[in-house]
Parts: structure tokens; C-alpha cells; sequence
């Protein structure tokens, strides 16, 4: 792994290769045990997200997969051969010492004397170090490269007490990532639970009377969706879609995937109509309720611009008397059940008609409004939290790439990584 550096390499830092700063590992055959138990780490079982090895699964000689012959060891690095880009990177933790991985790993065994595990985990997981081997790989249907690919590979390697000093700081900011990461799925699930309950009983603490979607509060009602909102279909004419003569102009045009990631507002845009896509096509206003139809059923989002998007989606424009953010939380509560009863053809898709008898449950106006602002006190405080996590992963990145090639030492960067977290 190379690069053209723009500072000077620190005095005492060398290049290295991986091969020369770890020792040897062994395997073996555990199906000459037959009755033996270990527990097996496949590829599989590591985030190429976390880099991390997330769970493992106990055999006996007798069930062992035919890839289990590695031994591992707590400090090892195990880095995936297989489809390398995916990055399946991570350190083996104590509870996994004297296990067997998978052969799609080449496991790396540091010198301690040498090289600190942590900064050899942090170094063959960046991007630049798995961007140069995955440019080894071989193969179409199944690229791969070779453990001689991964221990050839040279890293720019501190002295020892600096090493450890990197891996410590870029550790702290790991476990910040991971503390945020809790948090985020501690609100997801409280906001799970909370659209349950308000939408089965409320925020006012009636009793409940009995409807044919079971019990409801006494002053709600049971309305069909289309008596609710104007339900229209998304537009655009021309075939082929892909004629670039139709985009690129000052129009937003929204697609499936963008309503997908918007987590109930959009307010972003990947594609834009030129004049002529614009003229087949149509633009829904700002606040309308957007709904996928086709192959991804049932995601909402309510747009946060004028736009145009296609027929693979739906508009729905509430009436008076009907808020806006109520329904398209309540529609939220909804996708699984749509997307169970969606025709199953090529591809799974509802269309109106499907949509428009579908019961809703109605609060008044005033509890509508109420149970929108619970429901999006909870999506701010999640938006908040994923933002916080997304600024945290930037840090440790940056960090990473300036700390590990001496563009930055360690008592430099430490005041700012704490002001930042």
C-alpha cells in the first residue's frame, strides 16, 4: 500500500510489510476429533460495517464445516479473502481464544514485540488498505484473493509506544460509535412501541369501542383512505425511461429508493426532468404523502419540495380535516401488512385500487395533531442521534488516515478528537 505523501514521514516510522510483523498460524482437520466442540467464526458471521465478529456457531468434529481448519487466537486479525471490498475485518475477542475460523480468512498473528494488534486491525481495515488488495482479486462469479496477497501488503509502522498510542485513541472513538449506535436502536425501538400504542389507544386515555380492525377509542373512526385523501398515481409516459433526453433540467423527479431512505420526509433528490421529461410527466406539490408500489411496498415520505416522480409511486394529498404527518405515520404502522397482501408477480406492487378502501383509524383533528408531535419529538431525537453517529464515523476516519500515516501525531490530534466526540 502506497501513496504519495504531501508531509514527511516521521523519523523512526518504516514501511512494512504485513508478513514481516506477524507470526505464524496453524490448522488443522477437526473432523479427527469427532467429539471435540469449538466454536466456528464463518465470513458471514463479521460486519464489514462494525468490523466485528458478530456471532459464532458451536460444533463438534463430527458437524464440522469443510472451510473450519484455521485456529485462532484473541488479538488475531481475521480479514476475508473472499470478496475483499466488503472489508469482513475484525480483531478476535478473548471469548473466541483457541477457536477455529473459516479458510476464506487469512488470519494475521502480530508480533507483539513488533506491532500492537489494535493498530494492525485499524491499519488493514482502512479504505486504502483494502482498496490495494481487492485490486489483486481474481475472479468474476467469486472474487477472492490469496492469504500471500494480505501479508505482502505493506503499512507504514510507528514505534511500538506511538502504535499503542493510536490504537488506544482510535478505540475511544470506537467505542463512541458504538454507544451511539445503542442509542439509536434504544430510540428506534421506543418509537416502535410508541406508534403501536398510540394508534391502538390513543393519548387521551379513552376507553375503547369495538370496530371491525378490533378496539379503537370511543371518539375515533373507521374510514377508508381514499375518503380521506386524494390518491393519485405517479407519471411518466415515455418508454424508454433511460432516454437522457428527458433529464438533467431544474425539476426534481423522485424515484423508489429516495422515498425508501427518507424515513418519513424527503428532502433530498438524486435525478431531475429536463423541459421534455417534465411535459410526461407531473409535478406533486410540497406536503404531499409519498407511497412506493412496486418491488419496495408501502414506504412513505412526505415531500419536502415540489416534485415529479414516476408511476411506481403514489401521491396522496389529504383532505381538510386530516393532517398530514398523522396519516403518513399512521401509514408507516401499515407497510408490513401491505406489503403481506401485495400481488406477488414478477415483482410484488399494489396499485389504487388496492389503496383506496384500506381502513384507517381516525382520531379528531386536535389528537391528531397531538400524536403527530409525540411521533416526531421521537424521529428528532433519532435524526439527532444517527447525525451525531455519522459525524463520529467521520472523525474516526479522518483520524485514522492523518494519525496512521504520520500526518499527525497523537498529542496533536487528542484535544480535538475530545472536543469533537
Amino acid at each position: 500500500m502506497s501513496s504519495q505523501a504531501s508531509y514527511t514521514i516521521p523519523s523512526g516510522w518504516l514501511h512494512r510489510s504485513i508478513r514481516s510483523m506477524c507470526v505464524a498460524t496453524s490448522s488443522s482437520d477437526p473432523t479427527r476429533h469427532p467429539d471435540r466442540t469449538f466454536k466456528y467464526v464463518d465470513v458471514s458471521a463479521v460486519s464489514g460495517d462494525r468490523l466485528a465478529i458478530e456471532s459464532s456457531t458451536q460444533h463438534t468434529g463430527r458437524t464440522a464445516p469443510s472451510r473450519a481448519r484455521k485456529h485462532i487466537r484473541a488479538g488475531d486479525v481475521l480479514f476475508a479473502t473472499i470478496r475483499p471490498a466488503l472489508k469482513r475485518v475484525a480483531l478476535v475477542p478473548m471469548d473466541l481464544d483457541g477457536e477455529i475460523a473459516s479458510t476464506a480468512f487469512c488470519v494475521l498473528r502480530p508480533n507483539r514485540l513488533e506491532v500492537d494488534p489494535l493498530f494492525l486491525y485499524f491499519a488493514v481495515s482502512s479504505d486504502p488498505f483494502v482498496r490495494s488488495v481487492s485490486s489483486l482479486q481474481r475472479g468474476a462469479s467469486y472474487p477472492a484473493i490469496t492469504d500471500s496477497n494480505v501479508l505482502d501488503q505493506e503499512v507504514l509502522l510507528p514505534l511500538l509506544p506511538e502504535q499503542s498510542a493510536i490504537a488506544s485513541l482510535l478505540s475511544e472513538i470506537q467505542r463512541a460509535i458504538a454507544l451511539e449506535e445503542q442509542q439509536i436502536k434504544t430510540i428506534d425501538e421506543l418509537r416502535a412501541a410508541t406508534m403501536e400504542r398510540v394508534f391502538r389507544e390513543g393519548v387521551r386515555g379513552e376507553r375503547l369501542k369495538r370496530s371491525e380492525n378490533g378496539g379503537i377509542p370511543s371518539s375515533w373512526t373507521l374510514r377508508q383512505l381514499h375518503e380521506l385523501a386524494a390518491i393519485e398515481r405517479g407519471k411518466f409516459a415515455h418508454r424508454p425511461r433511460n432516454d437522457p433526453r428527458f433529464y438533467g433540467g431544474a425539476t426534481p423527479f423522485i424515484q423508489t429508493g429516495d422515498v425508501v431512505r427518507a424515513r418519513g420526509r424527503v428532502r433530498t433528490h438524486t435525478q431531475t426532468l429536463s423541459e421534455l421529461g417534465l411535459s410526461v410527466s407531473r409535478v406533486f406539490p410540497k406536503g404531499t404523502i409519498v407511497l412506493t408500489i412496486a418491488a419496495n411496498i408501502a414506504d412513505t415520505g412526505i415531500l419536502d419540495f415540489a416534485s415529479a416522480f414516476p408511476d411506481s409511486l403514489v401521491g396522496i394529498t389529504p383532505r381538510e380535516g386530516v393532517d398530514t404527518e398523522f396519516l403518513e405515520f399512521f401509514l408507516r404502522t401499515q407497510k408490513s401488512e401491505m406489503d403481506r397482501l401485495a400481488s406477488k408477480g414478477t415483482q410484488k406492487n399494489i396499485n389504487i385500487q388496492f389503496l383506496r378502501p384500506w381502513p384507517v383509524m381516525l382520531p379528531t383533528f386536535g389528537e391528531q395533531r397531538e400524536i403527530a408531535r409525540v411521533l416526531l419529538s421521537l424521529d428528532a431525537r433519532l435524526a439527532a442521534a444517527e447525525e451525531r453517529q455519522k459525524s463520529l464515523r467521520e472523525l474516526f476516519e479522518t483520524a485514522r488516515s492523518k494519525l496512521m500515516t504520520g500526518e499527525l501525531r497523537i498529542t496533536s490530534v487528542a484535544s480535538s478528537k475530545l472536543a469533537h466526540a
